[in-house]
């Protein structure tokens, strides 16, 4: 009955017409004191440097259970070790659904591995949402897929982004690419060549490389025989600090910009061997979050909050992990959302409310940055700003620049 429910509704949303998510109060996950949800994330393997999303994610929701949880229901927050890899989040996925019975899936981690166990929750009709990923198909294919939406900006406008910036400002300067080979590292090739429109024959070489590969030395090593002026790093914390090395024992002397998926403070510090490594001054990315590394933010309230919640919750956790306050960020809209769930909520008033927000209040996005999502909008972030590495640590500049998926 399920699946034939998840055909029609599907194929209502193919033709345009608006669906109704349907729902009862007998979902599995949620009592009257409490609500269960799960997600996957690299606790262990090459990836495991992002484990910090679900470990902030967790300590704020800790915090809000604190403080009586939502209508009076405590979170409980379970996630598993995927090591980053999408057999595992399948079978970790489906533990969470059939034996675990939670309400919802939340935060899971990485592109591949969202792209993994969607079919199998929107056929289940569990709630998949917030996704740790940039894939821009999981806001573009929400007729297919109405129970999953992401949450940071896409990686197509990210790079869109880094390609009018290039185009900008060194139109001539020769560009090469180490990029992850798959739809992550696709999604932000595509976006550098819609950025840089008819500079993009200013790519002179792409290599790619494996999620599962020990290093990435020979393919640092063929992008620096193109004699390029520019490196464009679209890759995980791993192989980032990698090439960061790499680049500076060749002697290779190229601008490097470095994706948000590993420009966290605490990884440019690594890739700079503590200032010890040239390379990185002057790097470029993107901004969407306040980094509580910036002195900047020393006083907000947000970074403030932020600090709190790890002394308390996170104890063992890296303040100056960024990820930890992605993570937070990401909690911080699933409490949102299930506030407008209503006070007997289901998986479909939770899923209609995600996709139905207009958050201008979340203390750990830059100012004047919004969360918000429309029935056929759900591209939660849509903004971000530019940043340059300088004498240990990032500063933005410009304004506030509008994604474009």
């Amino acid at each position: 009955m399920a699946r034939l429910f998840f055909i029609a509704t599907a194929a209502l949303l193919v033709l345009g017409i608006p669906v109704a998510f349907g729902g009862t109060t007998s979902d599995p996950g949620i009592t009257a004191t409490s609500i269960h949800i799960g997600g996957t994330a690299p606790l262990t393997g090459v990836a495991q440097g992002f484990r910090s999303v679900a470990e902030g994610a967790n300590a704020y929701f800790k915090y809000v259970n604190a403080r009586g949880g939502v209508n009076k229901r405590k979170i409980n927050y379970e996630y598993q070790d995927d090591q980053y890899i999408p057999s595992e989040t399948v079978r970790a996925t489906r533990d969470l659904v059939e034996n675990k019975d939670v309400f919802a899936i939340f935060n899971s981690l990485g592109t591949e591995q969202n792209e993994a166990i969607r079919p199998y929750l929107n056929q289940k009709q569990v709630p998949q949402l917030f996704a740790a990923t940039g894939g821009t198909e999981f806001g573009r294919d929400y007729r297919q897929y109405p129970w999953t939406i992401a949450y940071q900006p896409t990686y197509i406008s990210e790079g869109a982004m880094y390609g009018t910036y290039v185009r900008r400002t060194m139109p001539r300067a020769k560009i090469a690419i180490l990029y992850q080979n798959d739809s992550y590292g696709a999604d932000l090739m595509a976006g550098l060549q819609r950025g840089l429109g008819p500079k993009k024959g200013n790519i002179v070489s792409k290599v790619g490389y494996s999620a599962s590969d020990d290093n990435v030395q020979s393919e640092i090593a063929q992008l620096r025989g193109s004699k390029a002026g520019i490196l464009m790093l679209f890759a995980t914390p791993k192989f980032v600090i990698q090439a960061y090395q790499y680049v500076n024992g060749l002697g290779w002397k190229p601008k490097i910009v470095v994706n948000a998926v590993s420009s966290a403070s605490n990884v440019m510090v690594l890739s700079s061997s503590r200032g010890q490594n040239k390379r990185v001054e002057g790097s470029i990315s993107i901004v969407f979050l306040k980094d509580p590394n910036d002195p900047k933010w020393k006083k907000d309230p947000g970074v403030l909050l932020y600090r709190k919640i790890m002394k308390r919750y996170n104890r063992s956790g890296n303040v100056k992990d960024v990820y930890n306050l992605y993570g937070m960020s990401a909690a911080f809209t699933f409490v949102d959302a299930l506030k407008h769930a209503g006070k007997s909520p289901t998986r479909a008033s939770l899923m209609r409310a995600a996709t139905h927000l207009n958050e201008r209040n979340n203390p750990f996005v830059l100012p004047g940055m919004t969360v918000r999502t429309t029935s056929t909008d759900h591209f939660p972030m849509d903004q971000a700003r530019m940043e340059r590495w300088h004498s240990g640590r990032w500063i933005s500049f410009g304004g506030l620049l509008k994604a474009r998926s």
